[in-house]
């Protein structure tokens, strides 16, 4: 089983870098299980479809992030250090960020991609949404917000910064500055 497991992240891993790398233009699997080091007659003993790898893919990428969200802070630093810790990982690993942009695009014209991405992302605007309705109910915020364009607003940033991931860290510091500045009170 452990071997199973190990090729199946080795498959996810290659397809990853084949994205990386060439985006989906020169998304292969002969050349993804080669890479993974088995044949390609066996791939589909892993993943029964392609869009069951592309699928895999936005779980390894995703999952990168679980991470960043910390329940155990109040709102505004929440939402602060969620988004640094992205902003960081966009000027460190920009191949996650490459990759992600690929699936958003594939997700146009696939409908499975389409799909477990708009699933992957509302799971995000969740989590974005419950962070803004705690800061509205605490009224920590510096403005009267909207909670769904709010959520909207942080995610079209993150997916911003992707493309100037040298300006990554100060654009989310502004926006963060935009709903509670740092340091300040609103109690």
């Amino acid at each position: 089983m452990t071997e199973q497991l190990d090729r199946r992240q080795a498959l996810v891993q290659a397809a990853f870098s084949a994205i990386a790398e060439g985006g989906f233009e020169g998304f292969r699997l002969r050349p993804i299980a080669a890479a993974a080091g088995i044949d390609h007659s066996t791939l589909h003993h892993y993943f029964r479809t392609k869009a069951d790898l592309i699928a895999a893919v936005l779980e390894h990428v995703t999952s990168q992030f679980e991470a960043t969200m910390h329940n155990d802070l109040d709102p505004a630093a929440r939402l602060r250090q969620h988004l640094s810790e992205i902003a960081t990982a966009v000027a460190a690993r920009p191949e996650l960020f490459i990759v992600l942009d690929e699936l958003d695009l594939r997700a146009r014209r696939d409908e499975p991609t389409g799909v477990a991405i708009e699933r992957d992302e509302q799971g995000w605007r969740d989590a974005l949404a419950a962070i803004f309705t705690e800061g509205v109910a605490r009224h920590v915020w510096s403005v009267d917000l909207d909670v769904a364009a709010s959520v909207e607003l942080v995610i079209a940033t993150v997916k911003g910064i992707r493309l100037r991931p040298d300006q990554a860290e100060s654009v989310v510091s502004q926006l963060c500055d935009l709903f509670a500045p740092e340091g300040a009170s609103h109690d």
